[in-house]
């Protein structure tokens, strides 16, 4: 199992994130919090107490890619290494499925569920995706509710953060033009 060697926080178009990173994999990725303190200590409750450091040469291209991506860029981040060996087995499924989904475009829950092959797993899906220690890497903000519906979103600001960031994303439900035009 991966153990985080160091964290830093760095600025985004959407606040301070933060990412924590073992030897060769990102341990955790954290979405803002209210200040750069909050993000910091939110992250460390999935890397553990981790010193602040310069990032090593592939977090660095791993967090430019973050703030790229938040800034409307748009890129699936999945070639980025996670400490995915530190998550339950039906959390690191639904990870790798919420993966596969291209910035703009979304899933519902239940979707989820069905191509995990458990269609009755919607709200375990709702559940993994609720603490994702690696959001927006794990892009949990683009799986939905039913009817387009946003659902929950456990960053700081709820679902206007989630809503912000499929905006930035100009996404798109059901295959219809983007939710925003």
């Amino acid at each position: 199992m991966a153990r985080a060697l160091g964290c830093c926080i760095f600025d985004t178009a959407i606040g301070p994130c933060g990412i924590a990173w073992a030897e060769d994999v990102i341990a955790a990725v954290q979405l803002p919090e209210t200040t750069r303190a909050g993000t910091l200590a939110r992250m460390r409750r999935h890397s553990g107490e981790v010193p602040e450091s310069e990032p090593p040469p592939f977090v660095q291209r791993a967090i430019e890619r973050v703030q790229r991506l938040l800034e409307g860029e748009h890129d699936d981040l999945c070639d980025l290494p996670l400490a995915l060996d530190t998550v339950p087995e039906f959390h690191r499924r639904v990870y790798e499925l919420a993966r596969a989904i291209p910035p703009g475009e979304v899933l519902t829950y239940g979707e989820v569920a069905q191509r995990l092959g458990d269609p009755g797993a919607a709200r375990a899906v709702g559940q993994a995706l609720g603490s994702n220690p690696f959001a927006p890497v794990v892009p949990c903000h683009r799986v939905m509710a039913a009817g387009g519906r946003s659902g929950g979103f456990s960053a700081t600001g709820g679902v206007d953060t989630k809503l912000r960031m499929l905006e930035i994303e100009r996404a798109r439900f059901g295959g219809q033009p983007g939710l925003f035009d």
